[in-house]
C-alpha cells in the first residue's frame, strides 16, 4: 500500500511539475510574465545562439519520440513499474522544455511585425485559439490517462488498469490530429516574428510532420485496414471544414506523445 501511495503522490509532482511546465510554455511564447522569453534582442553572437537554441529543440524532440516508441517502452518498463512511466515520461518532457526556456538564445532580427490594431487581434485570437485547441483536446482523450494520474490512481484505489477505449471526438472527424494542429496555430500566429521564432516554428512544425509518420505507422501496424481507412478519409494536420464519416473502427488520439509537450508534448 506504501509504494502505490508513493507512486500515487509521484504521479501528482509529475503532473503539477506539468501544469507549470505549459503555462509557461504559453507565457514564453507569447513573450509575456516570464523572464526569459523567445523573441528578444540579441544575447550574444547569432551563429552560436542558432546553434543553442537548434540544439535545444533536438534535445526535445529524442528525448520525446524515443520515449514514445513502443521498443523503449518495453525496455523501459523494465526498470520501472508501468503504474508511473507514463508520469516519468510526462516528467522527462516537462523537464526537457523546462531547460529549453532557461537556456534559449533571442536573436533579435524582425522577420514580420503587424502594426494594424486589427491584425494584431486576429493572431493573438488565432494564439489565444490554439493553445485552447490543445487544451480541449487532452480533455476529450482523457486528460488524465494522458498525463499518468489515472495510472497511479487507479492502483491506489485497488482498481485494475484498463486501456481507454479509442473514440472518434469532433474535432478528430475534421482532422487526424487536432492537438499538433493547435500548437502549430500557437506557434505561428504572431504580430511580432523574430529569427529566433521562426526558427521555433520551423523546428517545431518539421518535428510535427515527423513525429507524425512514426505514430501513424505504429497505429497502422495496431488497428490495420480500420486505421488506413481513418487516414484516407480525414485530413492529416489542417481541418476540413465539414467534418468525414468515419468507420466505426476507426481510432483516435495518435497525439498522446505530443500532448506532453502541453506540454506539451508530442502517441504513447
Amino acid at each position: 500500500m506504501l509504494k502505490r501511495q508513493l507512486f500515487f503522490l509521484y504521479g501528482v509532482a509529475c503532473y503539477l511539475v506539468f501544469l507549470v511546465t505549459f503555462l509557461y510554455a504559453i507565457a514564453f511564447v507569447g513573450g509575456f510574465l516570464v523572464p526569459r522569453r523567445l523573441d528578444g534582442p540579441t544575447s550574444g553572437s547569432l551563429p552560436a545562439s542558432i546553434a543553442i537554441d537548434c540544439l535545444l529543440l533536438a534535445l526535445f524532440a529524442i528525448q520525446h519520440s524515443v520515449m514514445a516508441r513502443r521498443w523503449f517502452k518495453e525496455r523501459w518498463t523494465q526498470i520501472i513499474p508501468w503504474s508511473i512511466e507514463r508520469s516519468t515520461y510526462v516528467l522527462c518532457a516537462s523537464l526537457a522544455l523546462l531547460l529549453l526556456f532557461r537556456q534559449w538564445r533571442p536573436i533579435g532580427i524582425d522577420i514580420w511585425s503587424v502594426d494594424n490594431s486589427g491584425g494584431r487581434v486576429a493572431l493573438w485570437a488565432l494564439f489565444g485559439a490554439g493553445w485552447a485547441t490543445v487544451l480541449v483536446v487532452t480533455f476529450l482523450i482523457n486528460h488524465f490517462d494522458l498525463f499518468g494520474l489515472r495510472q497511479v490512481w487507479l492502483p491506489l484505489t485497488g482498481r485494475p488498469y484498463t486501456p481507454v477505449a479509442f473514440r472518434t471526438p469532433r474535432p478528430y472527424r475534421h482532422v487526424r490530429h487536432p492537438l499538433y494542429f493547435g500548437f502549430l496555430l500557437a506557434f505561428w500566429a504572431t504580430p511580432h516574428m523574430t529569427l529566433a521564432h521562426l526558427v521555433f516554428a520551423i523546428a517545431t512544425t518539421a518535428y510535427i510532420v515527423l513525429a507524425i509518420q512514426f505514430e501513424e505507422r505504429d497505429l497502422v501496424a495496431e488497428h490495420g485496414a480500420s486505421y488506413e481507412a481513418y487516414r484516407r478519409s480525414v485530413p492529416m494536420i489542417l481541418p476540413s471544414l465539414r467534418p468525414r464519416p468515419l468507420r466505426p473502427t476507426a481510432t483516435t488520439g495518435p497525439e498522446r506523445g505530443a500532448a506532453s509537450l502541453a506540454g506539451t508534448a508530442m502517441r504513447h
